[in-house]
């Protein structure tokens, strides 16, 4: 194995134990010696690869981006024809998918981009932008009626509500109970639910 080919096995290593933690812990339990314990080599070396914790999550971050994108494309390239509703449905489809991309928007972006190297942030600032030109390759073939600044409206309303989604469909037991005692109803919508909700809101008069 190369060294090129070694450096790239250990990241996604790396990376992969991460996710795995991600699953049952949240970020800030976490700890760079949790992700070395279970790599196959000295946790030292994560060094050689990411300088910081937040580095490791920004490379989880732009894998799932890439990963949607991935989803996105497939169905640019599957349909000849969607109205707003069906390409509301297919969208959130694929965002039901991504449950851990969710989960990573409703963290501190800040902190994370503030604790990683530019080269890190480039490249996954590089894949979010994937996902934009993605959803807005979808709109113009999909909505050819749309103008520039009709999909550009899409995009500055959707992405943002996006970092939301999570943790309303993600309730804690102990926020159940917090908002039983505080009298607030508790919503009970899933990710598929209310994605294409407000997706097919924003393109109703494309119909």
């Amino acid at each position: 194995m190369g060294y090129d080919e070694l450096a790239r096995s250990r990241r996604d290593e790396i990376v992969n134990a991460c996710a795995e933690l991600y699953e049952s812990m949240s970020f800030k339990d976490i700890t760079l010696r949790e992700i070395g314990e279970r790599t196959s080599f000295t946790r030292t070396s994560i060094y050689n690869y990411f300088h910081t914790k937040e580095e490791i999550f920004l490379e989880l971050f732009k894998r799932e981006y890439e990963a949607w994108t991935d989803d996105l494309l497939a169905v640019l390239r599957g349909h000849e024809r969607l109205s707003p509703r069906e390409f509301a449905d297919e969208l959130s489809r694929t965002l039901e998918r991504r449950e851990r991309l969710l989960k990573l928007m409703s963290m501190n972006l800040y902190d994370m981009e503030g604790n990683s190297r530019p080269e890190a942030l480039a490249a996954f600032k590089a894949a979010y932008g994937g996902s934009l030109g993605a959803v807005r390759a979808c709109l113009g073939k999909f909505f050819p009626r749309m103008t520039r600044e009709d999909i550009e409206g899409f995009i500055y309303a959707f992405f943002p509500f996006l970092f939301g989604v999570y943790p309303y469909t993600n309730v804690t037991d102990k926020q159940r109970e917090a908002m039983d005692a505080a009298g607030i109803a508790c919503p009970r919508l899933s990710v598929r639910e209310i994605t294409a909700s407000i997706a097919e809101r924003l393109l109703e008069s494309f119909k």
